[in-house]
């Protein structure tokens, strides 16, 4: 029986390790992406119960082999967000960069069906934001925050009963807002433009593409980050893009984007920073992004606590330097271009109601 439950537990571990690999923009496929870090461990445990608890033969030796090449590709894919990694966002240092302009900013998935609305006031409070970015807003939400984000000088709003509200706030000058459906109707995205004290301006992106579903492609998502990306590419001013993004940070869509992009992820070198699901700690993956371009050094980076949410709170500060120490991302290959227009074109052509949109009620 141990041999059947080993060997059944090794296979596993294999075939959702290699299935990622699978040229398919499919939920099916796609979702195997997300557990990294849980098959890494499961395969990290039952290659010491095999090595411990079986008997030393040919059956051992083909499923410890199977078992090493699962863990090698679940490192490969994740090993770049620990601290055993190079930091790929420079880390700010005040004493180096006499006139940088620092800010904060808070972004968060509320879920609209949440009800705890006096912990998100909280974390506000704590945190004090110059920038808060809030998606899953409906009116409710709205009315709820009013006394805080009254606060605040600038607001851009879109409130909707299908879980792709958006909401931003910031004592910034904003000098542009604008709402834009990029490539589904009812799903919005912020385009904005920041002045700092000094007169210096930035971009902002925020999206939230919809999530990836096992029976369902996964299209719109991965277009929506690569439309994002490629605006990121032709950019006329420093950019931070930040958001929701259903993927998480390894996949090979976000890492498509960062070439792409030639934006900067200041997870890499530092840690995961899990932010979905705030429910089941065993069950957590960084479902929410922030990059960057390389103007900006990274302050900090910190998780929030739990506030009804499926998702954390994530808490930003970045500095505007005028001469940095970042490391900038590979140039995108030919076939990353021609992904990203290929996909593109596919949604742009498409009619399709969001992912999730009745889920909350």
């Amino acid at each position: 029986m141990l041999h059947y439950l080993l060997g059944s537990l090794t296979f596993l571990c294999l075939l959702a390790s290699l299935i990622p690999f699978i040229p398919i923009a499919h939920g099916a496929v796609r979702v195997f992406d997300f557990g990294r870090l849980q098959i890494l461990t499961i395969s990290v445990v039952t290659l010491v119960c095999v090595v411990l608890l079986l008997p030393q033969s040919q059956y051992c030796f083909v499923l410890s082999g199977m078992l090493a090449v699962s863990v090698c590709i679940e490192l490969f894919h994740i090993i770049r967000f620990t601290p055993f990694w190079r930091q790929q966002s420079a880390r700010f240092q005040p004493e180096k960069h006499d006139s940088a302009q620092t800010f904060k900013m808070l972004v968060c998935n509320v879920k609209q069906s949440n009800k705890r609305h006096d912990k998100l006031i909280d974390i506000i409070d704590d945190c004090d934001p110059d920038i808060l970015v809030l998606m899953e807003t409906d009116k409710v939400w709205l009315d709820a925050l009013e006394e805080v984000t009254d606060r605040y000088v600038y607001r851009l709003s879109c409130p909707q009963d299908n879980s792709y509200g958006m909401f931003m706030s910031s004592r910034l000058e904003v000098t542009k807002g604008e709402i834009e459906f990029l490539l589904n109707e009812s799903i919005p995205s912020f385009h904005c433009r920041f002045k700092l004290e000094n007169g210096d301006e930035f971009d902002l992106i925020a999206i939230h593409p919809d999530p990836p579903v096992p029976h369902r492609d996964t299209i719109g998502r991965d277009a929506e980050i690569l439309v994002a990306g490629k605006r990121a590419r032709y950019r006329k001013r420093p950019l931070v893009v930040a958001g929701d993004l259903n993927d998480v940070a390894w996949s090979s869509t976000t890492r498509r984007f960062l070439r792409i992009s030639r934006l900067l992820d200041p997870r890499q070198g530092r840690g995961m920073f899990n932010s979905f699901d705030a429910r089941f700690p065993f069950l957590r993956w960084p479902l929410d992004h922030i990059f960057h371009s390389e103007e900006f050094e990274l302050v900090a980076i910190r998780r929030q606590p739990y506030m009804g949410s499926d998702h954390f709170p994530m808490f930003y500060e970045l500095a505007y330097v005028s001469e940095h120490n970042n490391e900038l991302p590979d140039d995108p290959s030919v076939y990353d271009l021609k992904e990203a227009r290929s996909l593109i074109q596919t949604e742009s052509n498409r009619d399709r109601r969001p992912i999730g949109e009745d889920w909350e009620k």
